[in-house]
Order: C-alpha cells, then sequence, then structure tokens
C-alpha cells in the first residue's frame, strides 16, 4: 500500500484541526490547549503539537494528515514533523491581516516542499473577507517561486468535499513524481 505523509499548516485560526477532522476516517488525534493568544485569534483552544488523523484513497494508498500548529512559537514540532513530509496543505485565513504575506512567510518554512512542486494552498474565511482574491495569491506565489506551481483552491475546510479535491489535487501530484523502477532485460 502506498503512503504519504501530508502537513496542514498555516496561521492559528486558518481551519487545520476543522480540515483533519472533517478529511479522518479515523478519529482525529488532538493536541488542544487552552489559548493564550485570544488577542491574536479568539478562540477556545489551539493546537500545541500536532493533530492526526488518516484517510485511504481507493484500494492501495494510505495518507496520512498531520496538522502542525499555528503559532511560531511552536515552530520546534514544524521541523520535527516535516522531516516525513511528502507534501503540505497551506491553509490561509483570508481576513488575516496581509493575508497573502502571510501565506509567502508560512510557505518559506517549508521551502524544501514548495520548491520541490509539494504544496498546495487553501484560502478559508474568504466568506468573511472577500479580498484577496484567489489570483491575488496565485500572482504573489508566482513571483515568490517562479517556475514553481502552487495550486490555490477557495475552501471551506467544514467541507469534505472540497478539502477532497485539495488533497487529491496535491496526491495527484505526489504521485506524478514518483519515477517507474527501470526495466531490467
Amino acid at each position: 500500500m502506498a503512503e504519504h505523509v501530508i502537513l496542514f499548516a498555516g496561521p492559528m485560526g486558518a481551519g487545520k484541526t476543522t480540515a483533519i477532522r472533517s478529511l479522518s476516517e479515523i478519529e482525529m488525534v488532538n493536541t488542544e490547549a487552552s489559548n493564550t493568544e485570544r488577542h491574536i485569534v479568539d478562540k477556545e483552544t489551539t493546537t500545541v503539537a500536532l493533530d492526526y488523523g488518516e484517510i485511504t484513497l481507493g484500494d492501495d494508498e494510505k495518507v496520512r494528515l498531520y496538522g502542525v500548529p499555528g503559532q511560531r512559537r511552536f515552530d520546534f514540532m514544524w521541523s520535527i514533523l516535516k522531516e516525513r513530509a511528502k507534501g503540505m496543505i497551506l491553509l490561509i485565513n483570508n481576513d488575516a491581516p496581509d493575508a497573502v504575506a502571510l501565506a509567502i512567510d508560512y510557505l518559506a518554512s517549508f521551502r524544501e516542499l514548495v520548491e520541490s512542486g509539494s504544496a498546495v494552498v487553501g484560502i478559508s474565511r474568504r466568506d468573511l473577507a472577500r479580498t484577496p482574491s484567489p489570483d491575488d495569491y496565485a500572482d504573489a506565489l508566482s513571483a515568490a517561486y517562479p517556475g514553481s506551481l502552487i495550486p490555490v483552491f477557495t475552501v471551506d475546510p467544514r467541507n469534505a468535499g472540497q478539502m477532497t479535491t485539495v488533497l487529491l489535487t496535491l496526491v495527484a501530484t505526489l504521485d506524478s513524481r514518483v519515477q517507474p523502477e527501470a526495466v531490467q532485460s
């Protein structure tokens, strides 16, 4: 069975935990604690180590879903979790101040995955802020990573169908990069 390890990254409140919960076929494991930075994002809890879920695609592909904490004070977990990662879904809440710059900043922390073509961006909370547009993100990503293709989607992390589309796009990209073994004659 083929296996992929996919990270969900982005700022606190972008929907990482919710996205994994909407996708996972197993009961999700999470490490939620009281949010001590409610002045930044007004939510009761936040991820402090990781979220974990799993989904099976078809008969022979298992995807392990890891959500990294959104707060930079927990970025040591980013380093630990990205060692095994094959790809990343970056979730950015569109109502964040300077959301496009925030997306570029988070992608820089996962540069290896981005430059290998293993990243997809999902824009959440677009119902609360119509701008910036997906084209604004795409233009900024093209300028920051010339020659790299980084698909951009508008998503509601609660919507399993939308999140499945984003995940399948990333998995298809990963599968297309796998080189078939040389045939021996």
